[in-house]
């Protein structure tokens, strides 16, 4: 009978427990106050899912924009279609795959030229020969142009110099009017992310300063102001993204001053510097460029073929000098992005983007600040999803081969970033996708 007692008691307080165990409640999902039943994005390479150096489909397919979108669908988002290659024409414009690694651990790479998207090439008078891509027709909602500026948007003649945009319009390269601001804003849409303005600072980043020019600033802010008064124009709600720091990505951080001078005085001990053509002044008005002993604060890009330094250059007057190892024969312009040009590019990025918080905050925009966000990858890295990730080449599984666009797991990352910006303004509870998913280079 006690038994029996015992186990009453038992029981009773078995049920009690249970009666006490605490619930957990998934919130439900919801937009918000926003309404994402057709959302397009604006931009450049970036938002197209460039990658490696080109845009093919995979890219295509992985680019935020798209993860966003997916996302979305689950709290009322809408159909999003891309302007995807085919599969046929599955790599695009080409790009660059991993092979293997020397026996020092550098890359090796090798340019994809099968199953390509090019459908030929047209002369534009007074500009050049512009590759032309497969026409795209359809609905669109990712309206990412590798290659477009800023100050470009408003250029009714551009859909004739940009084969990327080409593709989409209806005309031939050389027939087109349609300026891309009035493109992507034809048809309603109820929300939009906009990543526009990078290549203004960009392109003259990786030319060493010597094949660009940064859009002037209160050039950028004019147009950048006006995109988001078009953008919102319709009672659209929507999502901005600032300008990362040039110095941030590998391009700009892998092949080192340190490094090049290391492995040459392995076999020349005697060797002192190297000598690159650098920027005299920060100053935008003054454009004089003078030899001088490379240091850590000059920033070699990575496409440099290292095989040039030492190699013999013939000076008149001097002779034979070795490329690199002199002031005679300094590594050229286009190599170098030197000290004075970066902190003339990060003058102009910063107010670039004091321009973007301050259009953001007059319309009630939510803002990913992608500039904090790259530094702060770049100086502590992170792990997302059980994932290492830092912005180290290749290895680090953010950046593509390139050194500059991003992997799959790249896009991904910054689709959450821009969805937590979202969710933060609108209260939106857009869940974020999962990084893991999605892979990083891929290894041969």
């Amino acid at each position: 009978m006690k038994s029996i007692k015992n186990y009453l008691y038992i029981s009773a307080g078995l049920l009690l427990l249970a009666s006490c165990k605490p619930t957990v409640e998934t919130p439900a999902l919801t937009a918000g106050t926003a309404d994402f039943s057709r959302y397009i994005s604006v931009g450049n390479s970036l938002t197209a899912g460039y990658a490696d150096g080109g845009l093919y489909l995979e890219g295509q397919l992985n680019s935020y924009p798209s993860i966003i979108a997916k996302q979305m669908a689950q709290v009322g988002g809408g159909a999003f279609t891309q302007p995807l290659f085919t599969t046929d024409q599955a790599n695009g414009s080409g790009y660059v795959k991993l092979t293997g690694f020397t026996a020092t651990g550098s890359p090796i790479t090798a340019p994809v030229t099968t199953n390509l998207a090019v459908r030929g090439t047209a002369t534009i008078p007074g500009f050049g020969t512009v590759i032309l891509y497969t026409k795209y027709s359809g609905e669109i909602n990712n309206y990412g142009v590798p290659g477009i500026k800023l100050q470009q948007i408003t250029y009714a003649p551009y859909g004739n110099l940009n084969g990327y945009y080409e593709r989409m319009l209806a005309g031939n390269a050389g027939t087109n009017t349609t300026a891309y601001i009035d493109f992507v804003t034809a048809k309603p849409f109820t929300f939009f992310t906009d990543w526009l303005g990078n290549n203004d600072a960009l392109g003259y980043a990786t030319s060493g300063g010597a094949a660009d020019a940064l859009t002037p600033k209160d050039q950028f802010a004019g147009l950048y102001n006006l995109s988001i008064g078009k953008l919102t124009a319709g009672g659209a709600k929507g999502a901005v993204a600032t300008i990362p720091d040039v110095t941030s990505v590998p391009y700009f951080t892998t092949v080192t001053v340190g490094a090049i001078l290391a492995g040459v005085q392995k076999a020349n001990p005697s060797v002192a510097a190297l000598y690159i053509n650098a920027r005299s002044s920060a100053d935008i008005a003054t454009t004089t460029y003078a030899p001088r002993a490379a240091t850590a604060a000059d920033l070699v890009v990575l496409t440099f073929p290292t095989t040039k330094i030492g190699q013999p250059v013939a000076v008149p007057g001097v002779g034979n000098v070795p490329y690199g190892l002199t002031p005679y024969a300094p590594i050229e312009n286009q190599y170098v992005l030197d000290a004075n040009e970066i902190t003339l590019t990060k003058d102009y990025v910063d107010d670039y983007n004091k321009t973007i918080k301050a259009s953001a905050a007059s319309k009630g925009l939510a803002v990913f600040d992608a500039f904090t966000f790259l530094n702060n990858l770049k100086a502590n890295g992170m792990v997302i999803d059980g994932v290492s990730v830092n912005s180290n080449f290749i290895s680090g599984g953010i950046f593509s081969l390139d050194g500059v666009h991003l992997t799959p797991r790249g896009y991904a990352i910054v689709a959450n970033e821009f969805i937590k910006a979202i969710n933060k303004q609108y209260g939106s509870s857009i869940p974020k996708a999962n990084v893991s998913a999605y892979n990083g280079v891929k290894f041969p």
